[in-house]
């Protein structure tokens, strides 16, 4: 979702009642487009983030401080001088644009009472923050635009301040029905994009949500809808637009597969199938859902140097699972060197001197056999060579079926890597992979860093089931060993996807007898977090845990059992209550 007008209104709202009348008490600018006012209002101290970055323009209260840099840019020195000590007067958002207008009086150095505008624009690159008067002239702005840098406005101190097309779009807030229609009609689009082409504030994801409420078919045009269809579209428009009007907002995140994916002032039953989570204010929405995008960014940009070396490893290893495995189906001929060689001991004598091939009958399967002599040969030397040729053979198979063993070993505990990266939400999640890797070789082993601070260890997920039971989750092959043969006892139940890399899941019964709700939740758990989250339904193992052996040098977290049951399970822990990590 962009940071689009109704956004913009529904912080207006919150800023309006938290904010108005309160006093600037701090101003920090903490990067070149970013500024943080510290505002106290009602006996409470309020931190206003504002940023004017082309690729993420925001405002909203933040309940982090910021750090003021050495030493203090010119425009944070130049608000300081003009805003610091002044009273809020107002916060407003002219139609339903992407910009919001705090008034602020203050003294100035007379000690005469004057007043400024503050103005932030969120509009993508066009984004900015400006300083003007009383009449709407420009003092200064933390990006100065001249003309050669825009030909529709500039930016520069002296300059009047207009919203740059603002007249040719029509205001949403006031638009009647016979307005809403007409306009609609005078473009040839799709109506999806002739409403926010038409009415301020509106983005195309706002637009895709009137559409679905109203239930038209998004590829039509306006011309093509029928009366019912427009007249329901208005309705639509209508109530979000009284929604705004009247201050009525329900801030709430869309969730896809655990990651935030939308987000918006309404609920969007665009994603009525999708996990939804509410806010109480849009200012906690947004600290929110940007620290959560941000942290899930974060992690996939730190797992992919580690992605790229595990995926590395694991395709050399299936080359070499390939090379052994086809040395193995060569070495399947050694059977027949081995009986050439015992029918020349026995059948010999028969052969001609100078001969280049025999023929007997194998007494194994009293079936015609000829066998291949080399002419300078004795009989009884080519049964030598083929005794040779078997030996060496039987040699190559042993050694291949056990470097075919160990190469499959290395496979599934790549996979599984690749897996427990998928499923890495922190940094400690990744040192812990990243320690696996390099133990067992597949990562070279860096030097001993002097002074380095202790990393955090990674901990299992742990939920409780809606029996109350307790459930634990390893995220990756240590935690999956320690959590099944340390913490979990033998009379607690184990829970695996079958034949695919995946995490152990424990469900502790402390002597209770465990309700099949539970059984049915941790299979989900163990579904989703394995290979085959994606599948519609993934086949479960899942035993006691005393019937879990551990194989001799085995791998971390992989186990062998041989009483076992299952189930299928559906890969959703929407409903599955998530509590603090042991």
């Amino acid at each position: 979702m962009a940071f689009d007008g109704i956004t913009t209104a529904a912080v207006v709202y919150e800023l309006n009642k938290t904010l108005t009348g309160g006093g600037i008490s701090r101003i920090v600018q903490s990067e070149k487009d970013e500024l943080l006012l510290t505002i106290k209002s009602n006996k409470t101290a309020y931190r206003l983030l504002m940023s004017a970055s082309a690729s993420l323009p925001l405002i909203y209260l933040s309940s982090e401080n910021k750090q003021a840099p050495l030493s203090a840019p010119n425009f944070c020195m130049f608000l300081r001088k003009h805003l610091q000590g002044g009273q809020i007067l107002s916060v407003t958002q002219p139609s339903l644009e992407r910009v919001i207008i705090f008034r602020i009086q203050h003294h100035d150095e007379l000690g005469d009472l004057c007043e400024k505008k503050l103005i932030i624009e969120l509009m993508g690159k066009y984004s900015n923050i400006i300083l003007t008067d009383e009449k709407d002239v420009i003092l200064d702005s933390i990006k100065r635009v001249p003309s050669s840098m825009s030909s529709v406005r500039e930016v520069l101190p002296g300059r009047p301040y207009f919203i740059p097309g603002a007249d040719e779009k029509v205001n949403p807030l006031t638009c009647e029905e016979d307005v809403f229609s007409e306009r609609i009609d005078t473009v040839s689009y799709d109506i999806v994009k002739a409403l926010y082409s038409i009415f301020t504030g509106l983005s195309p994801a706002a637009s895709q949500e009137f559409i679905y409420e109203a239930e038209v078919e998004p590829r039509k045009t306006a011309r093509e809808l029928t009366q019912s269809e427009r007249a329901a579209l208005f309705r639509v428009f209508s109530s979000h637009m009284d929604d705004i009007k009247n201050g009525r907002f329900l801030p709430n995140v869309v969730y896809e597969e655990g990651e935030p994916c939308e987000y918006a002032a309404y609920p969007l039953k665009i994603y009525s199938s999708l996990d939804s989570k509410p806010f109480s204010s849009m200012s906690l929405l947004l600290e929110n859902y940007y620290a959560e995008k941000e942290a899930v960014t974060r992690i996939r940009q730190k797992s992919s140097d580690l992605r790229h070396v595990t995926a590395t490893a694991l395709d050399r290893t299936n080359k070499k699972c390939a090379l052994q495995e086809k040395q193995l189906q060569d070495s399947e001929k050694k059977e027949k060197y081995r009986i050439y060689g015992e029918m020349l001991n026995t059948y010999g004598y028969e052969a001609e001197e100078g001969a280049k091939k025999l023929s007997v009958i194998n007494y194994y399967t009293n079936e015609p056999l000829e066998i291949p002599l080399d002419p300078t040969l004795t009989a009884s030397q080519n049964a030598q060579h083929y005794f040779e040729r078997y030996n060496k053979m039987k040699r190559t198979s042993e050694a291949a079926r056990v470097q075919l063993e160990a190469s499959k070993a290395d496979r599934d505990q790549l996979e599984a890597c690749l897996t427990a990266i998928d499923l890495a939400e922190n940094e400690a999640d990744l040192s812990e992979i990243r320690r696996e890797l390099t133990e067992y070789g597949f990562v070279q082993r860096k030097g001993i860093q002097k002074g380095k601070v202790r990393e955090e260890k990674s901990r299992p997920l742990s939920f409780i089931s809606s029996d109350g039971f307790h459930m634990y989750v390893g995220k990756n092959n240590f935690q999956n060993e320690e959590l099944t043969f340390k913490y979990a006892s033998g009379n607690d139940w184990w829970f695996h996807a079958k034949g695919i890399p995946g995490s152990h899941v424990i469900v502790r019964c402390g002597g209770k007898e465990v309700p099949d709700r539970t059984f049915e939740e941790a299979g989900a758990l163990a579904a989703w977090f394995s290979k085959g989250r994606k599948a519609p339904k993934v086949e479960i193992d899942y035993t006691l845990r005393r019937n879990l052996k551990k194989t001799n040098g085995g791998k971390p977290g992989f186990v062998i059992y041989h009483t076992n049951y299952s189930l299928m399970a559906v890969p959703d822990i929407s409903g599955i209550r998530r509590e603090t990590l042991i």
